[in-house]
């Protein structure tokens, strides 16, 4: 890059003109003159990158002559590149171009970071720019940089998050409104909260590639999006929404990444998505509709709360303009921002060896000696039971009934919690496992 004056404006590209990107390249217009102020110089727009150039874009308040399809092209001559095309390719090559250019980069794409993100910093590092991603999770909320530079004199032990808006909404409306799973769905497509093909948010893939990114910068070493084990909602029934009513709880996709101690004696980090009950008096059991939150826990400072919308055109290009901002007084004063810290090299833990609780409900013969039974199943396994509630159904003409039991658990690992079900539904004595979900936050 060559030497510039203090008034020379900052060139900077967008890649992307969808819902994000049009809502970047607004604000970068409108608010020129305040982004002008903070950031000591001006922030010139000087190219937007787009997949059809002929399309109607007379709605933005840009030249029309900044399209282009030269995506290539424009990344060469761009002081910050603002990458929100999603996917890997080709916004993977783009971005690496935008570097060896010199161009400081600020990207929204999770599954780029989880899959690539060491590559991407060894990149920026090389290069000597910023690579900024803070919009990648939790759309408006800041939570990667209070991680990263916030909390970096911390010891984070734990982060719990609903990280996906499509499934908090979806899971919100089987509560509230007794909604099934698919009429739920349906809604939150006509209501633009999921797309047309729901797969990625309703399997757990984009919280999964969040989780990798949040444990990464929690616990300083590298987890990739395949380190995290992974369970949508499509399996949650309207009877697992009625249990956890039943015990003050909520069922929500969990982003769960904490540290705990290995069988072999040292730390490791347990990464998972998965449904969850949690109880309605935990700051992430009041979490409605679309909306996104992070709890996190550290040694010093105790128990944070991050609240916000987590997608969105305005709520998601507010993070990347905060990233812009920073990144271009870098280039006004000097300085970088914090490269990657993956010192500790932490392993990931199999998914058996996160210690959680089960909630599991029973069908039962209505027999004496079925309790027992059923306690030895779990004592075999060194789980220890917190609550049991027996239901009796009875039988029709003459025929013996059938009993439903409810079983908490209390904490164990994932591994002798999944065995006890397997042995449970071995039992003479037991017609069928009819639910299985975890408990957090109690």
């Amino acid at each position: 890059m060559t030497e510039t004056t203090t008034q020379e404006p900052l060139r900077v590209a967008l890649l992307g003109c969808g819902v994000v990107g049009s809502s970047v390249a607004t604000i970068l217009t409108e608010q020129a003159a305040d982004l002008a102020a903070r950031v000591g110089r001006p922030l010139q727009l000087v190219g937007i990158a787009v997949r059809r150039a002929g399309r109607d874009r007379s709605g933005l308040p840009v030249d029309p002559a900044l399209f282009t399809t030269d995506a290539a092209e424009l990344v060469t001559r761009a002081d910050i590149v603002i990458e929100v095309i999603g996917g890997i390719d080709p916004a993977r090559d783009l971005i690496l171009s935008a570097m060896e250019h010199g161009a400081s980069v600020v990207t929204a794409n999770k599954a780029l970071l989880a899959e690539d993100g060491p590559a991407l910093y060894e990149a920026a590092g090389k290069a000597g720019v910023d690579l900024y991603y803070e919009a990648a999770v939790a759309g408006a909320i800041p939570i990667l940089r209070p991680i990263r530079e916030s909390l970096a004199g911390d010891d984070v032990r734990k982060v719990i998050g609903i990280v996906n808006g499509t499934t908090n909404y979806v899971l919100d409306k089987m509560d509230s409104t007794g909604q099934g799973f698919a009429e739920a769905v349906e809604q939150a497509q006509a209501l633009g909260y999921a797309e047309a093909d729901p797969t990625a948010d309703v399997e757990g893939f984009d919280a999964a590639a969040k989780a990798a990114i949040l444990a990464s910068l929690a616990f300083h070493s590298r987890v990739s999006g395949n380190d995290v084990y992974r369970e949508g909602i499509t399996e949650v029934s309207a009877a697992d929404v009625q249990a956890a009513r039943e015990m003050d709880c909520v069922v929500k996709l969990l982003a769960i990444c904490e540290r705990v101690a290995e069988s072999a004696g040292g730390e490791g980090i347990s990464v998972r998505v998965h449904p969850a009950m949690i109880p309605r008096t935990h700051p992430l059991g009041s979490v409605r509709d679309a909306y996104n939150a992070v709890f996190v826990e550290s040694a010093a400072a105790g128990e944070l709360m991050f609240y916000g919308k987590g997608a969105g055109g305005d709520p998601t290009a507010s993070a990347i303009l905060g990233d812009v901002v920073t990144a271009a007084r870098h280039l006004v004063g000097g300085g970088r921002g914090p490269a990657e810290t993956a010192y500790a090299d932490l392993p990931v833990l199999d998914m058996g060896q996160a210690l959680t609780r089960y909630h599991i409900s029973i069908d039962v013969a209505d027999r004496p000696g079925v309790l027992a039974q059923v306690a030895q199943a779990f004592a075999a396994h060194d789980v220890s039971i917190e609550t049991v509630r027996q239901q009796i159904i009875p039988g029709a003409d003459g025929e013996s009934g059938k009993a439903q039991l409810i079983v908490v658990t209390h904490q164990a690992p994932d591994a002798a919690l999944s065995a006890t079900v397997e042995s449970l539904g071995q039992l003479e004595t037991v017609n069928e496992v009819t639910s299985v979900m975890r408990v957090e936050g109690a």
